[in-house]
């Protein structure tokens, strides 16, 4: 299993909401650059970034993003507010390893199908959940999709893998929904990748044996839960 650190962007800074809520923010730096430097230096070999501007409508980092790409030279798993193909390719060409599609993938599933064999092997489905019930437009609109069934639904997709964000527990520092990612990983033919609420060193560990490919980690590393040097060492 790896690990990405994840950089969230908002008005140009680095931010972590608590329970997906941008009101509830509890970390802002002011230096993403900086940030990307930070998780370099630590030993992380890939990042996870999110504009989340783009995600809600409200505008765009993606100068930022560029910069980070050539600046840190870390791989990355982009996404936010990536709706069209331009965009996909905009972020392929900046250097973006894969590119996380939500919103309209998950409303459109034609779009969905068309852009992966566009891009195969290089979108990654972000299937984010409150509960089970799925959730788009930075976590603002709840679809009546279960989560399970749309994992499941998805499988003949030439997608890199499928990005589950349990919502529910985002930021909260209590645990992610094990039992959820260990569902989805035997639901699904594409790698998983959990997101939301990991806490410790040890929820680290149960997700690998679960056979979760990788872990992205934002509050939990910012407060210094989780020892980012010990976790890019044990998980690469």
């Amino acid at each position: 299993m790896r690990v990405f650190p994840a950089i969230d962007l908002r008005g140009g800074a680095c931010v972590q909401w608590v329970g997906g809520v941008p009101e509830a923010e509890k970390i802002r730096l002011p230096d993403p650059i900086e940030v990307a430097h930070r998780w370099k230096t630590a030993g992380f070999k890939a990042l996870h970034l999110v504009d989340l501007d783009a995600a809600l409508g409200t505008g765009s980092n993606a100068a930022l993003i560029a910069t980070i790409l050539k600046d840190s030279g870390l791989e990355a798993e982009v996404g936010g507010g990536v709706r069209d193909a331009e965009s996909i390719q905009r972020l392929l060409d900046l250097g973006a390893h894969r590119v996380i599609i939500g919103t309209r993938a998950l409303e459109d599933p034609r779009w969905l199908e068309e852009m992966a064999f566009r891009f195969p092997g290089k979108l990654m489905l972000g299937a984010d959940a409150r509960g089970r019930q799925v959730v788009t437009r930075g976590w603002t609109r709840t679809l009546t999709q279960d989560v399970g069934a749309l994992v499941a639904g998805v499988d003949a997709l030439p997608l890199a893998g499928i990005l589950v964000t349990a919502v529910h527990v985002e930021g909260l520092e209590g645990g992610t929904d094990l039992a959820l990612m260990s569902e989805l990983v035997e639901t699904s033919g594409h790698p998983v990748i959990a997101s939301g609420g990991i806490a410790s060193m040890d929820e680290l560990r149960k997700l690998s044996a679960a056979g979760v490919a990788g872990a992205v980690l934002g509050m939990s590393l910012y407060t210094g839960r989780i020892d980012a040097a010990a976790a890019a060492r044990e998980f690469p």
